[in-house]
């Protein structure tokens, strides 16, 4: 135990540690509090420029730290995501836990684990990793760590004399939380709701939208309680305060598919003085890279094999730190949702300019099967809602239809997007001869990528993750029933 407390205290005080500018002999460690909401997608938030939002809390976090501006998930679905950001590794090379309801075995090496062993107090409450099953694979607790009954509990218990990593894991943006009468909107203003062009201006959809934008603001109340706890025990100044979300919103051409509705999420930090209060970051940045930042602003050193990168210097503004120009996104099976417990695998890159995405199984339902098969109904992998149950039973109108193709519709091998004049992604341009060069190129670093961080998709004909067991809820049936289809479900079901 000596040893490791002297080779941490040379790690802390070592050349570009996040240390370095402590007083002599002065070792600051600090405490880290993670908010991740679930399903909050960029840009719903005020200090990003939505006018609807009400995200006060957020704001502050933007505006006395750090915002970073083009921050993905690497998964767009829940337990995927959350098993890259917990290992610092591509969703790939997790076999099962590269899947919604998925296993995450032990022998996965988790930053909390990292942070526990450096001597880090470790604790969560709400959503960890999840949904899926952890517990028959040799986890006693949570893969994030062991669970409270709160914040405010977990600060009550704690061991003052240790630094702390608190993970909060906020669903009150997750659908099943969503208040669709006019009453659970009080407050916001509809005048200022804009509908984005992949849905119908439709009264459904403005329902929809506006249940959305108040579950956001329920969930920045909830985090901005937590924040003034730290602040009345003067914790906050000495504590890291990450607040971003795992995945896009739960709403068709959302949640489950690798546009930006789907990856891109808000991100910002707060660390007292130690950042340059309201800055702002255009580098890309992932949630796998959340692990060995952690590791690395906690002083530990990042274990070789994670594929994401500390963002320790971006955060703290050293000008000497690694940009990265694009971030890489992928999906495999979400729901269970295609006879034959097919997934719908996709690998993509998302640059400044441009986000090309590869569908490696041009022939399936990417929304899920039009029958229902195992979950959720017809095109199980949109999430049930009005809004859905408006395209999927609008075949007889025509002013719907460009709107079902978007979220319902078989979709080509390539999909190309313009982001400077399509900043919505729904004009493909991957056919468009003009664009061909660009095409081949962003193909190219996909294929390098899958290939540098051993992807098994690089055999055309792997498809190994259809075979890997769902531990979802039992089968529905078309009357809404349940039938077992011999997988083992989890100990309690889970938002998605």
């Amino acid at each position: 135990m000596r040893t490791l407390r002297v080779l941490l205290l040379l790690l802390l005080s070592a050349p570009g540690s996040a240390f370095a500018a402590a007083p002599a002999g002065e070792v600051r460690r600090p405490n880290i509090l993670f908010v991740l909401a679930d399903n909050w997608g960029w840009p719903h938030a005020a200090a990003l420029g939505d006018p609807l939002a009400q995200t006060p809390v957020f704001d502050r976090i933007a505006r006395e730290g750090v915002v970073f501006n083009h921050t993905f998930c690497p998964v767009p679905s829940c337990s995927p995501a959350r098993s890259s950001l917990l290992t610092g590794r591509a969703a790939h090379q997790l076999a099962d836990a590269a899947s919604l309801w998925s296993k995450f075995d032990r022998g996965h090496r988790v930053f909390t684990d990292l942070l526990r062993e450096g001597g880090y107090e470790v604790g969560m409450t709400g959503k960890g990793w999840g949904p899926g099953n952890h517990k028959d694979f040799g986890w006693p607790d949570n893969p994030v760590g062991a669970e409270h009954a709160s914040f405010e509990a977990f600060l009550k218990q704690r061991d003052p004399r240790r630094p702390f990593f608190f993970w909060i894991g906020n669903t009150d943006t997750a659908r099943h939380r969503w208040r669709y009468d006019p009453a659970g909107w009080q407050g916001l203003d509809a005048a200022k709701l804009r509908v984005p062009p992949q849905f119908p201006d439709d009264p459904v959809t403005r329902s929809a939208l506006m249940a959305y934008y108040a579950s956001v603001r329920t969930m920045d109340r909830a985090v901005g309680e937590d924040i003034a706890r730290l602040e009345k025990l003067g914790l906050l100044d000495d504590t890291v305060v990450v607040y971003t979300s795992d995945n896009g919103w739960q709403m068709p051409r959302g949640l489950a598919n690798c546009y930006d509705t789907g990856t891109r999420v808000p991100f910002a930090v707060r660390w007292g003085r130690r950042l340059a209060a309201g800055s702002v970051r255009d580098e890309f940045v992932s949630l796998t890279d959340l692990a060995p930042t952690f590791v690395e602003l906690a002083g530990l050193p990042v274990e070789p094999h994670v594929t994401g990168r500390s963002i320790a210097g971006l955060i703290l503004g050293r000008e000497d730190s690694v940009r990265r120009d694009a971030v890489f996104v992928e999906r495999e099976r979400h729901a269970n949702v295609r006879r034959g417990d097919l997934s719908y695998p996709v690998r993509g890159i998302r640059t400044k300019d441009f986000l090309y995405l590869w569908n490696l199984r041009p022939d399936r339902w990417p929304a899920g099967d039009p029958a229902l098969y195992h979950s959720v109904g017809a095109f199980g992998d949109v999430d049930l809602s009005p809004l859905k149950d408006l395209l999927v039973g609008g075949a007889a109108r025509p002013d719907l239809a460009p709107y079902r193709a978007l979220t319902l519709e078989r979709r080509p091998p390539e999909e190309l997007y313009d982001l400077r004049t399509d900043p919505h992604q729904v004009r493909n341009i991957a056919a468009d001869a003009a664009y061909g060069e660009t095409r081949r190129e962003l193909r190219e670093r996909v294929q390098r990528w899958m290939r540098e961080t051993g992807d098994p998709r690089v055999d055309p004909a792997y498809d190994g993750w259809d075979r890997m067991p769902y531990f979802g809820p039992p089968a529905r049936t078309g009357d809404g029933a349940t039938k077992s289809k011999g997988a083992k479900a989890p100990r309690a079901a889970a938002p998605r």
